[in-house]
């Protein structure tokens, strides 16, 4: 799994960004969310997440928040 912070949410769409070690930004869809709740995500917030590879290019898989 990959750590990233999430860079930007697009509320009223169900999708945002997450930013990868790499500097890239990495697109999620809310259906890859597990255990959150997409309206308590919050910019800033570190994930786990695994890199899936779709028609549009990369895509943020199994998503869960880093537990400090």
């Amino acid at each position: 799994m990959t750590t990233g912070v999430v860079k930007t949410l697009v509320d009223g769409h169900g999708y945002g960004f997450v930013s990868s070690n790499a500097g890239k930004d990495i697109f999620f869809h809310f259906t890859q969310l597990q255990g959150i709740n997409f309206k308590s995500l919050k910019e800033g917030q570190s994930v786990l997440y695994k890199i899936g590879l779709c028609e549009k290019g990369f895509i943020a898989k199994e998503i869960k928040l880093c537990i400090a």
